[in-house]
């Protein structure tokens, strides 16, 4: 069943027409060097349908989400903008919404934003002027109403059509809360969201339960987050110290129970596993795979979970 289609977004329209959708994630360099964005762009071009360019991840000051977006696009890459409440007031915010449509950005991933003292400038000091629930209301006003939050009018030629996106993470606790969590979400008017790595799947399923008798899966679409294991270290760090990630014993002993240079295949098997249940499971979208810098391996990944050749377009 397709849906309304309201911006000119591609990825609303391979999700609008009810095709499996797959979104990739690129993480600016920590300097001014554009080779650097352009040439992870070379592992995900043709391979997903938009990439998140994520904007002071961990609360390291990176190549901002803006310019290295732009960047990508020149490229050809079709790009989901991530905007933290962390560093901008309402009015950045606002202004910036407006300067990513004019220079051809058509999605926007909202985030509030990982504290600062998380990061490599503790000491600055955050701004949190708004949360990410009220920057989706913040874009969708703007998109629809025509509207700042000042009540100032924005010309019908001058508003942003912006695919506006979220993230939702269905393993921190309490558990029963999250799934409210993400409905204020859509209440608030998000098109689509996108959840945190995935290991435990059987809370993810019960989430997805939840979700899908609330109504959610109707009104926006949920992508649920893919992060290949590489190896037994990354499991055991991504299981005791990555807060709001659950990583069941039997992954870790997975990966354990191999050898350590096939540890990386196994990893890429257990994450195309994962997709083929998520292309069947009921309210899952797309998927959103975040291969944490190993762009490289996302033609494999792709190839291997049978998600090319991604949709076209006229």
């Amino acid at each position: 069943m397709t849906r309304e289609i309201k911006t000119e977004s591609r990825l609303e329209k391979v999700l609008a027409s009810g095709k499996f959708a797959a979104t990739g994630e690129l993480g600016p360099p920590r300097s001014a060097d554009k080779h650097e964005v352009i040439e992870k762009v070379k592992h995900l071009l043709g391979n997903v349908d938009s990439v998140n360019i994520t904007d002071n991840q961990t609360a390291v000051v990176r190549m901002s989400s803006l310019a290295a977006g732009l960047l990508a696009q020149q490229q050809g890459l079709e790009v989901n903008m991530q905007m933290v409440c962390r560093d901008r007031n309402r009015i950045a915010i606002e202004s910036d919404i407006m300067g990513a449509y004019a220079l051809g950005i058509k999605n926007l991933l909202t985030l509030s934003g990982d504290h600062q003292k998380f990061g490599d400038h503790p000491q600055a000091k955050n701004v949190f002027d708004i949360d990410s629930i009220h920057l989706i209301q913040t874009i969708k006003m703007m998109r629809d109403d025509g509207k700042l939050l000042s009540g100032q009018e924005i010309p019908p030629e001058g508003r942003p059509k912006i695919f506006i996106g979220a993230a939702f993470n269905p393993f921190a606790d309490p558990e029963d809360y999250r799934v409210h969590r993400v409905a204020k979400k859509v209440a608030a008017g998000v098109d689509f969201l996108q959840s945190q790595c995935i290991y435990d799947m059987d809370r993810f399923r019960r989430f997805m339960k939840k979700a899908v008798d609330m109504g959610l899966t109707e009104k926006a679409y949920f992508m649920a987050g893919v992060t290949p294991l590489k190896n037994i270290g990354m499991a055991k760090y991504m299981k005791n110290f990555v807060p709001g990630i659950t990583v069941p014993d039997e992954c870790v002993n997975r990966i354990k129970g191999v050898p350590k240079d096939k540890q990386a295949d196994e990893g890429l098997k257990m994450a195309c596993e994962q997709i083929e249940e998520f292309k069947q499971m009921e309210g899952v979208a797309g998927v959103h795979l975040m291969l944490i810098e190993w762009e490289h391996m996302v033609p494999t990944i792709v190839k291997m979970a049978n998600l090319i050749p991604r949709p076209t377009f006229s």
